[in-house]
């Protein structure tokens, strides 16, 4: 099971990465997370990342591409992954188009979480994370449900940060959806919603028939799936628990 999830900063992509992650027994691989180790290290890569990402802009193709194709011959994607901030432009879907052909990997589906802007601005500006495990919080929250640890804002995810994200998001990443949609890869959803009401949207949007090149399959087809876990809350529920970012 190979898929794609997409939706702008704040849309709840880390929640339903942890759905999906949890219910088919994948991988979630978070480019975010990925960047935020680098940096966190300081490794070169991190260094290079680090002033761009306070920016609200997104980092170089060429980075990325390279660390997306380090990460999926690792071990623990053999299985599949759910693949949460890549690509982000034309170019690098058609660069990891051709990644997965050589892999022999075909995606099977692409979600899209969308939620509008201002709904986004809303969610974002003073959310607080947990430095240790990255878990995210409304503003105002004490501390770490998971850990206990001291919250932190990312520079990200300050106001001055917040609105260049999204309009670099709707700008340069809502294109690839057309990039997929000519493969009939793309079940939109609406963001918007209790937790469990989106997860079951993406669900039933992975398992349904997959239309593409005139052909019809099933994702799902000769799979078997894991009981479905629960996911983590994301901004702009009515629950308090935490959301994976």
């Amino acid at each position: 099971m190979n898929l794609l999830l997409y939706g702008a900063p704040g849309s709840g992509k880390g929640t339903q990465a942890n759905m999906l992650r949890t219910h088919f027994g994948i991988t979630h691989v978070a480019t975010g997370d990925m960047l935020r180790a680098e940096i966190q290290a300081g490794t070169p890569l991190g260094r290079q990342a680090q002033p761009i990402l306070a920016a609200g802009q997104y980092v170089s193709d060429d980075i990325m591409i390279a660390m997306i194709r380090n990460r999926l011959r690792q071990p623990d994607c053999a299985r599949g992954f759910i693949m949460d901030g890549f690509p982000r432009t034309v170019p690098q879907a058609k660069a990891l188009d051709s990644l997965m052909h050589t892999l022999g990997r075909p995606l099977d589906r692409v979600i899209y979480l969308k939620v509008e802007t201002d709904e986004l601005l809303r969610r974002l500006s003073g959310r607080l994370v947990c430095p240790l495990c990255q878990r995210t919080y409304p503003p105002a929250t004490a501390k770490c449900e998971a850990d206990g640890g001291a919250l932190v804002q990312r520079e990200d995810d300050k106001a001055e940060a917040v609105k260049p994200r999204i309009e670099v998001y709707l700008h340069k990443t809502v294109p690839v959806l057309d990039h997929y949609r000519g493969a009939g890869l793309v079940s939109e959803i609406d963001g918007r919603g209790t937790i469990e009401e989106i997860s079951r949207q993406v669900l039933a949007a992975v398992a349904s028939p997959l239309v593409g090149n005139g052909k019809v399959v099933s994702p799902l087809a000769g799979r078997s799936a894991a009981k479905p876990g629960g996911g983590e809350d994301h901004p702009g529920t009515t629950t308090p628990k935490a959301q994976k970012a």
